[in-house]
């Protein structure tokens, strides 16, 4: 074993108590099931009620808020099973034995990182996963007609991925522009729009609950936004059972970052509900030059694990990669365009506007 290589342990027996296979979570039942000899177990709930769901953790309080790079760091797993040695990606909280195919959950947290505090456990199925991509590239209106009866979807893998949750009551003090326009008719008879523009001041309080933010770099963050909302009240404090037989994966965007992240956000919401807000006090017809600044106070996070089952299927040699919300079945992912359908979609545009020209005009 190389120096640089840690050595940790599991954090869950997965073994079948019945026949000696894995167990795994099933989403259908939400017990431990074992899929060789149909063994279901409970998975047991904490006494205490503020343990059973993910509770808000104070931001400054948190410690290790740095970011977890992956690929750097190795770690070390002795299957419990067949007790063959495999090296893993630091990030990896649970994966599957290369060598006999039993589950292995491994440590959550190590001495450099956070430990998650809630998980969304898995409520669709890969065959529902399955049954939702289809729904999805039927609704496809500028894909090939060929390519959604052909398309059929790899084997699905399902993965717990790492995302943050911050709250934070937000006071934003702006000044901003708005215009008011009016018809003025001219000497000759002719009407045009004349703008008046004011200036206004104010102040927008708004409180921000569960601002999601990817704390992964692994995977697509478009496609991956194409598949939220997630539900994450429905969610539970993080055990290592809900996470057997898939896939997990550790934050690489640590918890100032994802912040940052999540402030970006807030703001670009905060403008858009400034010019709302000016808009609707003045009875504007445009409003420009927003400029504000806000404080975040009683700032909390969330570190939770959230479901996606992950896929591809090929059409003309080419291969498209999507993704399911493993609560919801929502499906966000790319897919084969044909240019004759976007050329009869422009051509079509062209004429509807035209049309509206011809009108106007008479």
């Amino acid at each position: 074993m190389t120096s640089d290589v840690k050595e940790v342990k599991l954090d869950f027996d997965a073994e079948c108590p019945s026949c000696g296979a894995s167990v795994e979570f099933n989403p259908k039942t939400g017990k431990l099931s074992c899929p060789y000899c149909g063994y279901e177990v409970d998975i047991a709930k904490p006494e205490q009620e503020e343990q059973r769901s993910a509770q808000e953790l104070d931001f400054y309080d948190a410690k290790n808020r740095g970011r977890f790079d992956w690929g750097v760091e190795k770690k070390t797993v002795i299957c419990s099973e067949c007790a063959a040695e495999t090296i893993y990606d630091a990030l990896q909280v649970a994966d599957t034995c290369p060598y006999c195919g039993s589950h292995q959950v491994m440590e959550a947290s190590t001495e450099e990182t956070l430990a998650p505090n809630g998980v969304c456990t898995f409520e669709v199925t890969d065959k529902e996963a399955g049954e939702s991509f289809h729904k999805w590239i039927r609704s496809r209106i500028f894909t090939p007609r060929q390519a959604k009866l052909s398309a059929k979807p790899d084997a699905f893998t399902g993965v717990y991925l790492p995302y943050w949750t911050f709250d934070s009551r937000t006071i934003s003090y702006y000044s901003a522009q708005y215009g008011i326009n009016r018809t003025v008719r001219d000497a000759e008879g002719e009407t045009r729009i004349v703008t008046d523009w004011y200036s206004t001041s104010g102040v927008y309080q708004e409180f921000f609950d569960d601002e999601l933010v990817s704390a992964t770099r692994r995977y697509d963050r478009d496609m991956m936004r194409k598949i939220e909302p997630f539900r994450l009240t429905d969610n539970k404090g993080y055990r290592p059972e809900y996470v057997s037989g898939f896939l997990a994966e550790r934050y690489s965007i640590g918890l100032d970052e994802g912040f940052e992240e999540a402030k970006s956000s807030i703001h670009n919401k905060i403008e858009q509900a400034i010019k709302s807000k000016v808009r609707f006090e003045h009875g504007a017809d445009i409003v420009g030059h927003v400029s504000f600044s806000t404080t975040h106070d009683d700032i909390t996070y969330k570190y939770l694990m959230l479901p996606i089952w992950l896929s591809s299927f090929k059409y003309k040699d080419k291969l498209y990669r999507f993704m399911v919300n493993g609560q919801t079945g929502r499906v966000g992912g790319s897919a084969p365009i044909s240019p004759v359908r976007v050329g009869i979609a422009v051509l079509l545009s062209i004429a509807v506007i035209y049309m509206i020209y011809l009108f106007s005009q008479s």
